[in-house]
């Protein structure tokens, strides 16, 4: 179930724009519908956290978060969203920022959803992927976003999204999260049946 609010925390690919950049006002228009900012929420957010600045550029070239908004509006015709991507950034900016968004939930009066966008490691084998991505879910499962930063960063895997999943967990531990649930775990093999390089998939519910 999707409720009407959501946060949606992606990468930043392009490196443009704010490392933290919210899109404070407007809408998304997508092939199957137009998803209105939730403008209240995107102002409380920015209010909450010195990091988070209201900036447009960093989601001019970036995909990784509107491919999420087709499946969050088919789920919920009345959505509206807060857009996030974020590029590198320290722990303890990650934590901030997982900090005012939880400030904000709770201050929200209702029920919101926070989205993280990532895959997995890229274009190694299938074996090696599996080995490296094991690593990574293991820190998610354990809600321990500064192991997942620090596993990601030694053992070099690449996957893209590692900020935006470590802020989503830092928001859900001071929200009171306790658990987080593997949903599914994949290789782009599963689908091309091209096992020397793939890309892996995983999906969480926190």
């Amino acid at each position: 179930e999707v409720p009407r609010r959501c946060i949606v925390l992606s990468p930043n690919h392009t490196g443009l724009g704010a490392r933290a950049a919210v899109w404070a006002r407007g809408a998304w228009e997508i092939p199957t519908g137009r998803i209105p900012v939730d403008e209240a929420l995107a102002t409380e957010l920015i209010k909450n956290s010195p990091e988070l600045k209201d900036d447009a550029a960093a989601h001019m070239m970036e995909h990784s978060l509107e491919v999420e908004l087709p499946f969050l509006l088919a789920r919920q015709p009345g959505l509206s969203v807060v857009p996030i991507p974020l590029s590198h950034l320290a722990t303890s900016s990650c934590r901030s920022i997982g900090e005012a968004i939880a400030s904000a939930v709770e201050a929200g009066g209702e029920e919101i959803l926070v989205v993280a966008s990532t895959d997995m490691n890229h274009y190694e084998s299938q074996a090696r992927t599996l080995a490296k991505d094991k690593l990574a879910i293991e820190r998610v499962l354990s809600l321990d976003p500064e192991g997942l930063l620090s596993v990601c960063g030694e053992d070099g895997i690449t996957m893209c999204g590692v900020v935006p999943t470590a802020v989503a967990i830092f928001a859900a531990k001071a929200l009171g999260a306790t658990k987080a649930t593997l949903l599914e775990h994949k290789t782009s093999g599963d689908v091309s049946g091209d096992y020397e390089q793939v890309v892996g998939y995983a999906a969480f519910v926190i």
